[in-house]
């Protein structure tokens, strides 16, 4: 535990204020939800490199960081309008962590869905949440999530009624702004989709300024029976800012997950994703690139958990390192007593493109029934200047020859990726920071030599169309 005395009187202090004022504060169950995940936060304090899920990554700079509650900024319209996501059937907009209506839109959603600041559904439609909203987050286990509790007030609320098919993604942006105070902000998502329905999610994390500012967002995905639901992370904020993310997906029986993470920006980011399978036949793809340069420290945190049997699970993570950037693969796997004829893979391949960047991975398995197949794997790629060699020797200039071959690696995650707005979206961005990469002054190559690799068998692991 880091957080001292005067530390917690500070947040004390801003909760206090904020449990005054905070939309639903006459809720009893909101209330007692907020003031015991607050009691836990208190209880264990911000997390160390000696608790081995956190052995890799420092967070003692945002203990020490004296931030405030982030009061809501102010964004112009064409500030917003170039960080959208285009075919988009919505977008939500927050502004330092608050809903901004007017620069939100949701005319193109078909009948029924809904999307809406979480603040507005707590105030209007309290007992459509209540169900839902703090009942999978694991406050326990997690000091980031009993905070994000303890703060939980805005975000969005979505939800997709039974049977309905969404074919362009719900867009969530977050736009953090220029301060004079290191700010803080704790977006709380809410995603429910009812039994044989389909959508796709972005939450898309963006920085106007480069002051220090801190986002603890955590989300909570609950699939009825039969859905489909794609979620994408995409995390580029400016590389003062400290990202703690939290998805939280709970999978009915049949239903059909998939999570795909991209993490280009940030100074300090991690990236938890746990599913939970709850229902039999329940399948989960978790998906992930993760690029760094400079100085960052990209930190994902996978937790997959087997509850109920014959369910299916695929993590499948590439890293790409530059400069002193490091990087984090922690993938666990839990299958439960009850889970038998689970099927579960775990891979992690990073390509490093300097001599000072790391990489720390660190897949695992806790395997509690006695009929399973799970396999883990990570491969640390060297730089390999054949590759290189021989596509100058056709011809083709550095620069882009470098770029080709990161891009074949970083496409491995894209092709997991059923083509539709939302893959276009992280496509273009994608391209754009590889071509930073590639230009890097001292860089020797960028080819990697491929392992091989045993095919999954009976099971194309692309998203579901």
């Amino acid at each position: 535990m880091i957080t001292t005395s005067e530390q917690l009187e500070t947040y004390l202090e801003s909760f206090t204020g904020f449990q005054k004022r905070a939309v639903g504060h006459s809720l009893p169950w909101l209330r007692d939800l907020r003031e015991a995940a607050f009691a836990r936060f208190c209880e264990v304090g911000f997390p160390t490199t000696h608790d081995e899920d956190w052995r890799f990554t420092n967070v003692s700079a945002i203990a020490r960081t004296q931030f405030e509650l982030a009061p809501g900024g102010e964004v112009a319209a064409k500030d917003a309008e170039r960080f959208r996501v285009s075919g988009a059937a919505c977008q939500l907009v927050f502004v330092d962590g608050k809903f901004a209506p007017t620069l939100s839109s949701t005319s193109h959603l078909p009948p029924g869905v809904r999307a809406n600041g979480l603040a507005r559904e707590i105030a209007r439609n309290s007992d459509a949440l209540e169900p839902h909203l703090g009942r999978y987050l694991n406050i326990q286990r997690d000091a980031f999530s009993a905070l994000n509790t303890a703060f939980a007030e805005d975000g969005a609320y979505v939800h997709i009624p039974k049977g309905v098919v969404l074919e362009a993604p719900v867009a969530l942006l977050f736009i953090a702004t220029e301060s004079a105070k290191p700010l803080m902000t704790h977006p709380r998502n809410l995603i429910v989709v009812e039994a044989e329905s389909q959508a796709t999610v972005v939450e898309d994390y963006v920085s106007l300024g480069s002051t220090a500012a801190f986002s603890n967002t955590a989300t909570e995905l609950v699939s009825g029976e039969n859905a489909v639901v794609s979620h994408y992370m995409i995390e580029r904020e400016h590389q003062q800012t400290f990202n703690i993310s939290t998805l939280r997906i709970q999978a009915a029986r049949s239903a059909n997950l998939s999570s795909h993470s991209v993490l280009i920006g940030g100074g300090l980011v991690r990236n938890n994703v746990h599913p939970v399978l709850a229902g039999e036949g329940a399948e989960c793809l978790i998906n992930g690139l993760f690029l760094g340069d400079g100085g960052q420290h990209l930190d994902n945190y996978m937790l997959v958990e087997h509850v109920s049997p014959h369910c299916a699970s695929r993590q499948f993570y590439n890293g790409i390192l530059d400069g002193h950037a490091h990087g984090v693969f922690h993938g666990r796997i839990i299958v439960h007593k009850d889970a038998q004829k689970t099927d579960a893979k775990q891979t992690n391949r990073n390509l490093l493109l300097s001599d000072d960047a790391r990489i720390d991975t660190k897949p695992q398995l806790e395997i509690y029934a006695d009929d399973v197949k799970c396999t883990h794997g990570a491969t640390i790629g060297q730089i390999e200047e054949n590759a290189l060699f021989y596509l100058r020797s056709r011809g083709i200039d550095e620069v882009a020859a470098r770029k080709l071959l990161l891009l074949a690696f970083a496409s491995e995650c894209l092709d997991r990726m059923r083509p539709s707005p939302a893959r276009e979206h992280v496509e273009t961005l994608i391209h754009d920071s590889l071509l930073s990469f590639a230009a890097a002054p001292g860089q020797a190559g960028a080819g990697v030599s491929k392992p091989r690799q045993q095919a999954d068998e009976g099971r194309n692991w692309e998203e579901m169309g």
